[in-house]
């Protein structure tokens, strides 16, 4: 099953309307991910945080960066990622080594 698949299950989409915005969705995670992680490719155990993080995202659509909004007595706030998600991550950080020139 791919990321694809598993996220409109997710998501509770059933048809093939949304499947552009998911995608670019997943490539755009995939990409903060090996940047975060200072990695070339993605390891199979980061595809669950990269899948909640495309959630994420998705449901945010038209509301990024909100931090507080309030209205008929439902109260939303928006942070960054969850502490747990970026935990996750944390632990496929590779360090970065820098040489110096002799």
């Amino acid at each position: 099953m791919t990321q694809l698949d598993k996220l409109k299950i997710m998501l509770g989409i059933k048809d093939d309307l949304q499947d552009d915005v998911i995608g670019l969705l997943i490539d755009d995670v995939q990409e903060d991910l090996l940047s975060w992680t200072n990695r070339t490719e993605l390891p199979v155990r980061l595809e669950s945080a990269q899948r909640q993080i495309v959630v994420i995202r998705y449901n945010m659509q038209g509301v990024e960066g909100q931090t507080s909004h309030s209205e008929g007595g439902v109260s939303r706030s928006f942070d960054d990622l969850p502490q747990s998600i970026r935990n996750t991550v944390t632990q496929y950080r590779l360090a970065k080594l820098v040489g110096y020139a002799t």
